[in-house]
C-alpha cells in the first residue's frame, strides 16, 4: 500500500488541473460583487472628489445635495460614526477630507441615493469654497522642495564609496521609471448589508477581508466581531485591492449604518483611476565602479519614490525596492538610499512585485550600461556578477544581511541560453542592424531573483478550516482570496491529496472573516505557501483522528490504516472514504479542524533594515527579442523564451498562466502604460482611451514558457513548491533591455541610449533622434 505521503492520481496534485471557476469565467456565470442579488431598497453610494491637488476647505454647504431628488443620505467627515480614517497602517488617510484636500480625486463627501443617476446629479449641487495651495506633483519637485513622508532610509554593506573610487572604471547615471495603473477588469466594489444589533455584513472585492473588517469596525465604532466580510472572487487585483478597497467598503457601511438599508459602492473606471493609488514611479540615480571584466566593485543607488499624499503601504514597498536593488548579483560593496516623496497625487500602493520590480530595473540598467561601456555582451556581465551557486559552500550575503543559500540562477540561465539559441540570435541581430538603417532589432536575457514572504514578519501567518461531512464530502475554507490566480484550486488539490480523494469531493467556499479570523492579505506571492500549509495541517488533523479511531475499532496499529484512491484500507478491510467518514461520525469523532501556519526563519528589523525578510528566493530568466521602427518608434516583441523556477509545481497549468500573465503585465509597465499628470496635479490618463495596457497583439509573436525541470524548494514549503504570483512580472525587464539594445545601433555616436520607462513609441522615437538616428 502507498504510504501517507504518496501521490494519488485522483487528487491531481502536481497535475495541470483547470481553474475551479474557469468555466464560469468564460461563460459569464461567475458572480462578482456587483452581480450579487440585492434587496430592492439597496442604495447606490457615489463619492464626490476634490477638483484640486492641494487646497484648504473654507466652507462646505451640502444642503442642496441632501434635498436633491433620490438622495437618502449625505456622508461627510462630520457624520462618520467612528474614526475618520481608511489608511491601512499610519492613520493618515481620511475617509472624507475635513480641512484640506491633498490630491485631485480625493474623497470629500459621498451621496447615498436610490440610483446612480440621482447620486451623480446631486453631487454637482454641492457648494464648496477652496483656498488653493501650492501643489507638489512630481518626484523632482518633491526632491527639490524636500517634501517627504519620513526621513531617508539606507541599506549599506561594505565600503561602496571606496570601492567605486578604486575601481578601474566608473559610471554615473539616472533612470526614471513610471508608475502603473492596476486596471483590474472588475473595479473596486463593496456591498454592505446591516443586520441585527448593529452588525454589518460586507461583500467585497478585496485581497484583505480582515483589514476591511477592522477598518469598517473602527469607522462605525464597532468591535471587530460585529463586522463580517466575505469575498468569493475578484475580477483581478494585482495589489490594487490590498488597501484601496477600504474606502468603498467603509462608505457603503456608513451609508448602511446611517440609513438602515443595504448600500453599494461601485467605482466606474474613471472614478477608479482618480481615487486609487498606483505602482510607485521612481527616479534612481546610480554610481558604479567596475573592472575590465565587468565585475562590479561597488555601487550606490539613490531611489526616490513618489508615494503620494499619505503613507498607505509605501514604507514596506520602499523597503522591498531597496532589498531588490541587488537582484541576482552579489555586490559586496553597496549602498541603497531611499527617499519616500510626499506629493499631491493619489497615495500610491501595492502593485504586483511590491517595489521589487523598481529595484531590479535599477541594477539591470547598471549592468546594461557597464556592458555598453566595455563593449561586452550584457549577459556576460550578468553571469560574472551572479550570487554563488547553491552548491558552493561560501554563500553570498545580501546587502541587508540574508545569506543566499538557494541560488540556481546559473542553471536557469545556462539552460535558457541553449534553448533560446541566444548566442546565435544575438549575432543575427547584430548583422540585421548593420544591414538596416530604419528598422533595428534588439535582444536581451535578464534574470530574476525575488524574495518570498511579507517584509512585516507578523503577516506571515495563515489559518484554514476543514470539515469532513458524514457522507465523505469535504468543506474547505481558508484566509486566502481568489483573484483569478487559482489559489482556491491549489489549496483544494492539497486537501484532496491529504485524504487521497477526488478533487471534486472538496467544496471550495468563499473567504469570510466569520470562519477564519485575523488573516493576512493575499499578497507577497505567499497565498499558496501560507494557506496551503494551513489547510494541509487542518486536513491532517482530521485524517489522524480517523486513522486512530478506525485502527482502534479493528485493534490494529494506526500506521496500518491507509488512504488511497478514494478508499481507506483498515487492516484487510476496504472502506470507501464516505463509509470511513460515516463510521467516524457514528463513533463521535470530530471531523472538523482548524489549521494554522506561521512561516519559519523570517525576521526583519525595520530600524536597521537588516535581517531575513524572505523565507526563500524564486528565480527565473527571460530572453526577449524586439524590433523597432526608428522613424515612428513603433515596436514589437518578436519572441520571448522564459524558464522559471516554481519548485515542484502544485499545478503546472496555473503556474504557466501566472508566468505568461506576469510577463505581459511587466512588459506593459515598461513599454506602453504611461501615467501623466498635468501641472495642476490632475491625472490625464484616466481611461482606456488614454492609458494603454497591453492588448493581445502586444504579446510576443513567438511566446515560449517552460518550468525549470530541476526546480525543488530547498525550504520546507508546501510540497516543495515555490511562489509564482509576483516573480514573473520582472521577466518583462528583458523587453526594456532589448529595446535599449536596439537603440544602441540607431546612430553613429556610440552613445548609450539611457532609455527611461515606459519606453513608449514616442520615447523610443525621441531617444533615437537624440542618438543620431534617422528621422523624417
Amino acid at each position: 500500500m502507498p504510504r501517507l505521503d504518496a501521490t494519488s492520481p485522483q487528487t491531481a496534485l502536481h497535475e495541470p488541473v483547470h481553474h475551479d471557476s474557469a468555466h464560469k469565467h468564460v461563460s459569464g456565470r461567475a458572480h462578482y460583487t456587483d452581480d450579487l442579488p440585492v434587496p430592492q431598497n439597496t442604495l447606490q453610494v457615489l463619492i464626490a472628489q476634490s477638483p484640486h491637488a492641494h487646497a484648504r476647505i473654507i466652507s462646505m454647504d451640502l444642503s442642496a445635495v441632501a434635498s436633491a431628488e433620490g438622495v437618502v443620505a449625505v456622508l461627510s467627515a462630520q457624520n462618520v460614526p467612528g474614526i475618520n480614517d481608511c489608511s491601512p497602517v499610519a492613520g493618515d488617510d481620511p475617509i472624507f477630507a475635513y480641512d484640506t484636500v491633498s490630491y485631485v480625486g480625493q474623497s470629500v463627501f459621498a451621496v447615498a441615493a436610490v440610483d446612480m443617476a440621482s447620486a451623480r446629479a446631486a453631487i454637482g449641487l454641492a457648494k464648496i469654497d477652496y483656498d488653493i495651495l501650492p501643489a507638489i506633483v512630481t518626484i523632482d519637485e518633491a526632491m527639490q522642495e524636500g517634501t517627504f513622508l519620513g526621513p531617508a532610509a539606507t541599506i549599506s554593506t561594505g565600503d561602496a564609496d571606496g570601492a567605486i573610487a578604486a575601481a578601474p572604471h566608473h559610471l554615473d547615471g539616472r533612470i526614471v521609471i513610471g508608475g502603473q495603473e492596476h486596471f483590474y477588469l472588475e473595479g473596486q466594489a463593496a456591498l454592505a448589508v446591516p443586520g441585527e444589533d448593529g452588525d454589518m455584513t460586507l461583500y467585497c472585492s478585496t485581497q484583505h477581508p480582515s483589514e476591511i473588517q477592522h477598518k469598517v469596525a473602527t469607522s462605525l465604532g464597532l468591535a471587530n466581531h460585529a463586522v463580517t466580510v466575505e469575498t468569493r472572487r475578484m475580477g483581478g487585483a494585482f495589489g490594487g485591492k490590498e488597501s484601496q478597497g477600504n474606502l468603498p467598503a467603509i462608505t457603503a457601511a456608513i451609508a448602511a449604518k446611517l440609513t438602515g438599508r443595504p448600500a453599494k459602492t461601485i467605482y466606474d473606471r474613471d472614478d477608479d483611476f482618480m481615487l486609487t493609488g498606483k505602482r510607485h514611479d521612481v527616479r534612481i540615480d546610480y554610481s558604479v565602479g567596475f573592472d575590465d571584466d565587468g565585475k562590479i566593485r561597488g555601487v550606490v543607488f539613490e531611489q526616490a519614490l513618489r508615494c503620494g499624499m499619505s503613507w498607505d503601504l509605501s514604507e514596506s514597498i520602499a523597503a522591498r525596492a531597496m532589498c531588490h536593488a541587488d537582484n541576482a548579483y552579489h555586490i559586496k560593496n553597496m549602498r541603497i538610499i531611499s527617499h519616500r516623496c510626499r506629493t499631491n497625487t493619489q497615495s500610491n500602493t501595492a502593485f504586483r512585485g511590491f517595489g521589487g520590480p523598481q529595484g531590479m530595473v535599477g541594477i539591470e540598467r547598471v549592468i546594461d550600461a557597464v556592458a555598453h561601456h566595455l563593449a561586452l555582451d550584457p549577459l556576460i556581465v550578468r553571469q560574472r556578477n551572479f550570487y554563488p551557486h547553491k552548491d558552493i559552500s561560501d554563500h553570498g550575503v545580501t546587502p541587508y544581511g540574508q545569506p543566499v543559500e538557494d541560488c540556481v540562477i546559473q542553471d536557469i540561465v545556462s539552460t535558457l541560453v541553449k534553448t533560446s539559441a541566444y548566442t546565435k540570435r544575438r549575432k543575427a541581430v547584430e548583422l540585421f542592424n548593420k544591414a538596416n538603417r530604419y528598422v533595428k532589432r534588439g535582444i536581451a536575457l535578464t534574470p530574476v531573483k525575488f524574495g518570498i514572504s511579507f517584509n512585516s514578519s507578523f503577516l506571515n501567518q495563515a489559518g484554514a478550516l476543514v470539515h469532513v461531512y458524514n457522507d465523505g464530502s469535504v468543506h474547505l475554507n481558508h484566509g486566502g482570496t481568489e483573484m483569478g490566480q487559482g489559489l482556491y484550486t491549489k489549496v483544494a488539490q492539497i486537501v484532496a491529496h491529504v485524504f487521497s480523494i477526488p478533487l471534486e469531493t472538496v467544496k471550495i467556499t468563499a473567504t469570510t472573516t466569520g470562519k477564519v479570523p485575523n488573516t493576512s492579505a493575499t499578497a507577497a506571492s505567499s497565498g499558496s505557501d501560507l494557506n496551503g500549509m494551513a489547510a494541509m495541517r487542518a486536513a491532517h488533523a482530521i485524517k489522524t483522528r480517523m486513522q486512530d479511531f478506525l485502527a482502534e475499532q479493528s485493534q490494529i496499529d494506526p500506521k496500518d490504516v491507509h488512504f488511497s484512491d478514494g478508499k481507506v484500507l483498515v487492516g484487510d478491510q476496504y472502506y470507501s472514504f464516505a463509509e470511513a467518514a460515516h463510521r467516524c461520525y457514528m463513533g463521535r469523532i470530530s471531523l472538523s479542524s482548524t489549521g494554522f501556519y506561521a512561516t519559519p526563519k523570517v525576521h526583519w528589523d525595520k530600524q536597521t533594515l537588516t535581517g531575513r525578510p524572505f523565507f526563500y528566493f524564486a528565480y527565473g530568466a527571460a530572453c526577449s527579442e524586439v524590433v523597432v521602427d526608428l522613424l515612428t518608434g513603433e515596436n514589437r516583441i518578436l519572441r520571448t523564451d522564459i524558464l522559471h523556477d516554481v519548485g515542484k509545481s502544485l499545478n503546472p497549468a496555473l503556474d504557466i498562466g501566472q508566468i505568461e500573465g506576469g510577463f505581459v503585465q511587466g512588459a506593459g509597465w515598461l513599454t506602453t502604460e504611461e501615467l501623466v499628470w498635468n501641472e495642476q496635479g490632475r491625472l490625464m490618463t484616466h481611461a482606456p482611451s488614454t492609458y494603454k495596457i497591453p492588448a493581445c497583439s502586444d504579446r510576443p509573436v513567438d511566446f515560449r514558457v517552460a518550468l525549470f525541470a530541476e526546480g525543488e524548494n530547498s525550504e520546507a514549503t508546501i510540497h516543495k513548491s515555490k511562489a509564482v504570483g509576483e516573480p514573473p512580472l520582472m521577466l518583462g525587464i528583458s523587453v526594456l533591455m532589448a529595446l535599449s539594445h536596439a537603440l544602441q545601433s540607431a546612430g553613429e555616436s556610440g552613445e548609450y541610449p539611457a532609455l527611461d520607462a515606459p519606453a513608449t513609441c514616442e520615447r523610443l522615437l525621441m531617444r533615437s533622434i537624440a542618438l543620431g538616428g534617422p528621422c523624417v
